[in-house]
């Protein structure tokens, strides 16, 4: 006679929002504690004194806050742009070079325009080039997924180093000085395409954007015949062909939506915050951004807390290895042990783990 297992494992559809963030913070309160034994062990220091200085590296200055606010902004902007792509189950890790090509159409603008138009017309036709080569980039992926069937993952990813030696290319076109390899602040005299400080400060304006977007996004993706569409098309494509959908137009439409996005990023770095342009602009928000729109279920709103909390510790990690000396990599395991805690209670949100009946029950 064939025993019933001790366990098993069935699918948790309906879990109440509360519950699922429960569930959430009990995950960080033991990454926490565990992270306080690691640092216990390892370094002697007191791990309640290296959250507080993960804490102050975050919050402990205006400029402190702001430089969060701002690097919220852009990594929140490129997740924006990410989750209507994989909502759509179109792997786009493409972020990194749509966004770099953005950038670099605010800069060639800046650099070859900067002394012939005037500053609002100048940032005008930076926001349109920013946007178009952005859109660019990630159409031609997508046109060939719709067309061809090609694997966009690999797509996007190749799309990347494209992007990265065509800003190579440029920067040394438009070094300065000559034989240095970098640009340089862009128009630092003029400041011509700078984005205007508003309420005292150079990143409102980026803050703004974002706010804008998301809410945008937000509704874009819940309250409108597009966003059905692709929600339609990533749950089964056969689904959505049989109901009449035409899933290669969504396909580029959304592509087309994720491009202008990761363009506006490019331009916010670009024109609202760096004012300069290099390789390693975008710093890999691509790829940190599916973490962001992955962890928040594509929900717009939701992302802003997975963005603060990537960000967060990013920024608190580097603080700590600043101030007590330690090697880069203990900020970062660090940060990858909390992560693993809140990635693996993804698992407990949507499956749901029955124990077998004793005899006595069971009868």
């Amino acid at each position: 006679m064939n025993k019933e297992p001790l366990f098993h494992i069935t699918r948790n559809s309906n879990i109440k929002w509360y519950k699922a963030w429960i569930i959430r913070a009990i995950a960080i309160i033991l990454a926490l504690i565990l992270c306080g034994i690691i640092t216990s062990m390892t370094t002697g220091l007191n791990p309640i004194g290296v959250y507080g200085t993960m804490i102050d590296g975050v919050f402990g200055t205006s400029r402190r806050i702001w430089m969060l606010l701002q690097n919220m902004a852009i990594l929140l902007c490129i997740s924006l742009a990410l989750a209507p792509a994989f909502k759509m189950k179109f792997w786009n890790l493409g972020g990194d070079g749509q966004s770099l090509m953005g950038a670099l159409g605010a800069a060639a603008v800046m650099i070859l325009l900067g002394d012939r138009l005037p500053s609002g017309l100048l940032i005008i036709v930076m926001i349109v080039v920013s946007i178009l080569c952005g859109i660019i980039w990630a159409v031609i992926p997508a046109f060939f997924k719709a067309v061809f069937n090609t694997n966009e993952t690999l797509f996007t990813l190749m799309m990347n180093y494209v992007a990265i030696q065509l800003v190579a290319f440029f920067v040394i076109v438009w070094e300065v000085p000559r034989g240095s390899g970098k640009i340089g602040i862009i128009n630092q005299n003029t400041q011509a395409g700078w984005f205007p400080s508003l309420f005292g400060s150079k990143y409102m304006i980026n803050l703004l954007v974002v706010i804008i977007l998301t809410v945008l996004i937000y509704v874009y993706m819940n309250y409108t015949k597009h966003g059905y569409e692709l929600a339609v098309v990533g749950e089964s494509e056969a689904t959505a062909k049989y109901v009449g959908i035409k899933t290669k137009r969504v396909v580029i439409r959304t592509m087309v939506l994720s491009g202008a996005l990761c363009g506006i990023a490019g331009l916010l770095l670009v024109g609202g915050s760096e004012h300069t342009l290099t390789t390693t602009l975008v710093d890999g928000r691509g790829f940190t951004g599916v973490m962001v729109a992955w962890l928040a279920k594509f929900n717009p709103l939701v992302m802003i807390l997975t963005t603060f909390l990537l960000v967060f510790l990013d920024r608190g990690a580097t603080e700590i290895t600043t101030i007590y000396g330690l090697n880069d990599s203990f900020g970062a395991i660090i940060t990858g042990i909390i992560l693993f805690f809140i990635l693996g209670s993804e698992f407990f949100l949507n499956y749901r783990i029955a124990f077998r009946k004793s005899g006595k029950e069971a009868a």
